[in-house]
């Protein structure tokens, strides 16, 4: 029986992935003055992977990793979706690298023209790996897994560069079946941060509190 716990790669592939991440303020950590999401959620950490795209040797290693890693897991599957839109962009750089055809899949179906919640060729049957930037909750990531498995295409499972390890996430993946596995994940990012000295032995603390319970901390 699959486990169905999120898991990240390895830890040579978590730390080079938050280290990548960290150099181009893809993540932004800030305990002493905490971003506002767009939740109302106030939180020490921003995390916005796609502006990997604007630098093509980073966008290259994630690609790449991802790629390989699909192939080694799953086989060649026969498309990779990304789910809208965060994960549009390395979605279809995955896809090139592994010669699939690639889909990406809305939050919900367009009001008009085709209606469409999947963009892209679709045929019953075939086997798909999502793609996805980063996970939070999960709940938008399953949205998209659930509108993939009600159009009878068979989801391998899903790959992102990035989670925050919320105990919802893995709950959320558990209860849909669904096989998540990330690049990096936050107790990887936060021990490169601390060695690189992007944040200090002081600020750690913050940073664990919030992830523990981000909602309580969103409270204070």
């Amino acid at each position: 029986m699959c486990n169905f716990a999120p898991m990240i790669l390895n830890k040579q592939t978590a730390r080079k992935t938050a280290e990548v991440l960290l150099q181009v303020n893809a993540i932004k950590l800030s305990p002493s003055a905490p971003f506002t999401w767009a939740s109302g959620w106030k939180s020490p950490i921003y995390c916005d992977n796609r502006i990997i795209l604007s630098f093509p040797l980073i966008r290259n290693y994630i690609r790449e990793t991802m790629a390989k890693h699909i192939e080694e897991q799953y086989g060649k599957p026969d498309v990779i979706a990304g789910v809208a839109t965060g994960a549009i962009g390395i979605g279809m750089l995955v896809a090139e690298y592994l010669g699939v055809p690639f889909i990406y899949v809305r939050p919900e179906a367009k009001s008009h023209g085709r209606q469409n919640q999947i963009e892209g060729f679709i045929q019953k049957g075939q086997n798909v790996v999502v793609v996805e930037d980063l996970i939070s909750t999960g709940k938008s990531s399953l949205n998209a897994v659930r509108a993939l498995r009600e159009a009878n295409l068979n989801v391998k499972g899903m790959i992102a560069i990035f989670t925050y390890g919320f105990n919802i996430a893995e709950e959320n993946f558990k209860k849909e079946n669904v096989l998540l596995q990330t690049l990096s994940n936050y107790e990887n990012l936060i021990m490169q941060a601390v060695e690189t000295n992007y944040v200090s032995q002081s600020e750690v603390k913050t940073l664990t509190d919030w992830n523990a319970n981000p909602s309580e901390w969103n409270a204070i």
